[in-house]
């Protein structure tokens, strides 16, 4: 067992996978406080925002899997179509579920204001505007292309 956490807490790859993830949730939160002028913990843990840290993540693991087993091997395929199925996602599935959010959560207050309803709000916030997913890819390609030679990858 000690052998599986030794070789799992050295897998280069997974580290720059995981680096990438952290720099976009943690530009999402200096971005939050910038421009909301306080802190909100959620945007720590949460989904949506600028930039996505999900593409930021799958994209930043795929380019180092393409670096460390080439772009033509079975590997970078499956982390690509991942990392591809992630991002589309992010910006389709979870953003539709969003408004969707949105809307019976307009439902639910004019029917609170009759006082018919006491439901709680769902959470609006869900996925990413397409510009937020390429954001979060450019950083995680940046990432992974800056980490990997540093790591030696």
């Amino acid at each position: 067992m000690s052998d599986f956490i030794s070789s799992f807490l050295n897998n280069k790859v997974f580290w720059i996978g995981f680096t990438g993830w952290a720099i976009g949730q943690g530009l999402k939160v200096v971005i939050g406080v910038i421009r909301e002028h306080r802190f909100d913990f959620r945007w720590f843990v949460g989904t949506g925002g600028m930039p996505s840290a999900h593409s930021s993540g799958v994209s930043a693991f795929a380019t180092a899997v393409g670096l460390k087993h080439g772009w033509d091997s079975t590997f970078f395929a499956i982390t690509f179509v991942i990392a591809f199925l992630t991002m589309f996602d992010a910006q389709g599935v979870r953003r539709a579920a969003g408004r969707q959010a949105a809307v019976l959560n307009k439902i639910v207050d004019e029917l609170y204001l009759h006082g018919k309803v006491s439901e709680g709000r769902l959470w609006e916030l869900l996925g990413h505007t397409r510009f937020e997913v390429f954001v979060g890819f450019l950083i995680g390609v940046t990432s992974a292309l800056f980490l990997a030679p540093r790591w030696g990858l």
